[in-house]
């Protein structure tokens, strides 16, 4: 908070209060008055007691009022005298400044500033204006990360995560909602992805092995311009959508490894239904017990090696080759061949995303 504004409103007062006022910092240290030579002063007698408890208090002489800031006030302004008169004007004052507090905090505070960016709350011929007048650096590459909490917990969350992120003239932590909160941070340029993740990683690590709190982490792209924090931001939306639907068990997503995923996640769901259709003309998937679609998943991880696969099920080569001879009969596509199995890894795939009936941004 800037002490000139501050001088400024009481100098504007100093007419029409016909007594000394002024206002003190968390120190107790005088930081604007209507007697200048007082600014600079502290005041000794003023314990961090009075300054906690919101309420005016009378200290050799003076009415204070402290205003600014939970759980303990950030300033008090103080009017000469104890009687009825100073404690109204040190009540109107508090409130008149800190409605100017908190304008200025919103007008200037460079974390509002990035949040209204990620949220596309401002224009971006705006974006460049704005950071010229906080001189915020807008030559550096950042990336945003957002971490959503699984499920409802009592521990301040974004708090442990600001401890996280001490630097704040560089990294920002924004409380989206309820449960996300966003994370802009400045990178080195051309950072591997896989430092990223572990930072996402660590993040994870600490709120949950520390806290018991379990979340989720979404990784957007890095950017080197402000106006792209807005696009890196919903990409850490689509990774966690991308994931909840098709990697369930991750806990960090990155939304440049989400590969075909993100292909089919963009795709109408007519489009989807359209493909299902064509693709399984004799049989569709549902027609597929668990067990045969147990062993399709195998036969995918073993890269349809056939004996690798028998193997890790614990099952006859002739067995396996029975299954995937019927699955051929069902559905019309034999996934020993290449381009059948591409065909029916995206089809699973499509059919897991209609089920899932993500929401979009």
């Amino acid at each position: 908070m800037s002490n000139r504004l501050f001088q400024g409103v009481i100098h504007q007062m100093r007419d029409a209060i016909d007594r000394p006022v002024g206002v003190i910092d968390e120190t107790s240290t005088v930081i604007a008055c209507s007697e200048l030579g007082k600014i600079g002063e502290k005041t000794g007698s003023i314990s961090p007691e009075m300054m906690a408890s919101q309420e005016p208090f009378v200290v050799n002489g003076y009415t204070y009022c402290p205003f600014g800031g939970l759980p303990r006030a950030e300033y008090a302004i103080f009017v000469l005298g104890n009687d009825q008169e100073a404690a109204h004007y040190a009540a109107l004052l508090a409130v008149s400044l800190n409605s100017i507090k908190q304008y200025y905090d919103e007008k200037y505070d460079r974390g509002n500033f990035i949040k209204n960016i990620i949220l596309d709350n401002i224009l971006p011929g705006d974006i460049y204006l704005k950071a010229r007048e906080l001189h915020f650096n807008a030559d550096v590459t950042r990336v945003c990360m957002l971490i959503k909490i699984v499920a409802n917990t009592d521990v301040a969350v974004f708090d442990v995560v600001q401890n996280l992120f001490p630097d704040k003239s560089k990294d920002f932590v924004v409380n989206i909602n309820e449960d996300d909160i966003a994370i802009v941070k400045e990178i080195q340029p051309g950072i591997d992805a896989k430092d990223l993740e572990k930072l996402a990683s660590s993040i994870v690590d600490t709120l949950s092995g520390e806290f018991y709190v379990h979340c989720v982490v979404g990784i957007g792209t890095p950017v080197e311009n402000l106006k792209d924090l807005a696009r890196s931001f919903k990409e850490a939306q689509v990774a966690l959508e991308v994931g909840k639907v098709f990697d369930t068990e991750r806990s960090i997503v990155s939304y440049d490894n989400l590969g075909i995923a993100r292909l089919i996640y963009q795709l109408p769901t007519t489009l989807c239904e359209m493909f299902l259709k064509e693709v399984f003309k004799k049989g569709g998937i549902d027609s597929l017990d668990h067990e045969t679609l147990f062993t399709i998943q195998r036969f995918f991880e073993n890269n349809l090696n056939v004996s690798e696969t028998s193997r890790k099920l614990f099952v006859h080569r002739n067995t396996l080759v029975y299954r995937l001879e019927k699955i051929k009969k069902i559905t019309g596509l034999d996934l020993r061949e290449f381009e059948d199995a591409i065909v029916f890894k995206v089809a699973l795939m499509v059919k897991k995303y209609l089920s899932s009936n993500p929401t979009k941004f």
